[in-house]
């Protein structure tokens, strides 16, 4: 990629799981083409991961959670945090960012905490519909903040009037799918069922779903066909389960073209990761959400909620994702596909398809030397 020399240069900071580098790698895309330079400080999981920012120049500082550890673990974190500090106070000093956007995890905390300490601009992006703990500490001195949902916990009154709604990125894939029709479901006739497990407790979803629609009556069952990812130590007795109920399933342990096949869904069934819920929302797809129970501060509950709040989902907490009740869910539906275009049609509606081109206007226009822009849209929350 060719550096723009004369543009002010964005330093990005993620680190950890892709929910929080694809949002900074779709704002990589998104400034690039916008002639914006930009460098990447990010962990060993971080700079293991290829695309746009493969191509950046990148650093790394140490980093550590200190949430939910041993006295001794917590000491090593803590210490690991000072080092990522002095290593991010040099690299700052030495690349002098007009800007250090941050996406969340401990990763963030070096960089973009002495980018305040050196009164450097600063924006961090939440995924979830709960702050996560190093957003929370960053977001009392962030110049701007970044939400995916209309309504984030942990925001103080204060940090509202710093906040604007840009929505979660996704990948073209995906947002491709906002324009494509929903395939309206017609009464009597098929139902294509997606299931996502991904790896946090995906066992569940093989224990409860083919159970659950071996509930159904003949003729429902006729009508379904699954498409189910799961553990590959689950593959084998799930298929059995489909087998024995007469049901056309597809399994496997790693989807790669989940946009194709959300293409072609009726109704998810998944978790409530904030990836997973920005995928939903902008393809306009209907959802029974069933959130990871062991999520940081439940924020997969918020996130669900959200979604059913809108119209767009149905929210099904562990405990309560029984067979049994997933069996009367599915029932309803399959009774009154209607309320499955609903559903899709707000889904919809919540989805915010150009995220990435949201949030690099905010980067542009929150840059020093855009004040007075930035000052007229100051305290704008996008709904």
């Amino acid at each position: 990629m060719t550096l723009q020399h004369n543009a002010p240069l964005v330093l990005l900071a993620a680190g950890g799981t892709g929910g929080h580098i694809f949002p900074a790698e779709a704002l990589a895309d998104a400034l690039s083409k916008r002639g914006i330079q930009l460098a990447f400080v990010t962990d060993r999981r971080g700079a293991a991961y290829e695309g746009v920012l493969a191509r950046l120049p990148t650093y790394r500082v140490a980093a550590g959670g200190l949430a939910g550890r041993s006295v001794k673990s917590g000491i090593v974190a803590f210490g690991r945090l000072i080092l990522g500090m002095f290593q991010a106070f040099f690299l700052l000093r030495r690349l002098r960012p007009a800007m250090v956007v941050g996406f969340g995890s401990y990763l963030s905390v070096p960089p973009l905490g002495v980018a305040q300490l050196l009164r450097i601009s600063t924006i961090i992006h939440e995924q979830n519909a709960v702050l996560g703990r190093a957003n929370k500490l960053l977001a009392v001195h962030a110049t701007r903040i970044a939400t995916a949902f209309v309504h984030v916990e942990g925001l103080s009154e204060d940090d509202a009037a710093r906040t604007i709604r840009t929505g979660n990125p996704v990948r073209p894939t995906v947002t491709a799918l906002s324009t494509e029709p929903y395939p309206e479901p017609k009464p009597q006739g098929p139902l294509n069922i997606l299931v996502l497990g991904g790896s946090q407790g995906a066992t569940i979803f093989a224990d409860v779903v083919p159970m659950a629609i071996a509930q159904l009556s003949s003729a429902d069952r006729a009508r379904i066909y699954i498409t189910q990812q799961c553990r590959t130590e689950d593959i084998s007795r799930v298929e059995k389960m489909y087998e024995q109920i007469g049901i056309k399933a597809e399994l496997a342990s790693f989807i790669t073209n989940v946009p194709d096949r959300l293409k072609k869904a009726h109704l998810v069934i998944c978790r409530a990761g904030a990836s997973t819920a920005a995928e939903l929302t902008v393809s306009g797809r209907p959802a029974i959400l069933v959130p990871y129970p062991y999520a940081t501060d439940d924020h997969q509950t918020e996130n669900a909620r959200n979604l059913a709040d809108a119209g767009g989902a149905w929210v099904m907490p562990q405990p309560t994702f029984t067979a049994e009740a997933l069996t009367q869910r599915l029932a309803a539906l399959l009774a009154l596909p209607q309320t499955l275009i609903t559903a899709a049609r707000c889904a919809r509606q919540a989805g915010i398809p150009m995220a990435a081109e949201r949030l690099a206007d905010l980067v542009i226009e929150s840059l020093p030397g855009n004040s007075k822009k930035n000052s007229a849209n100051h305290g704008r929350v996008a709904a």
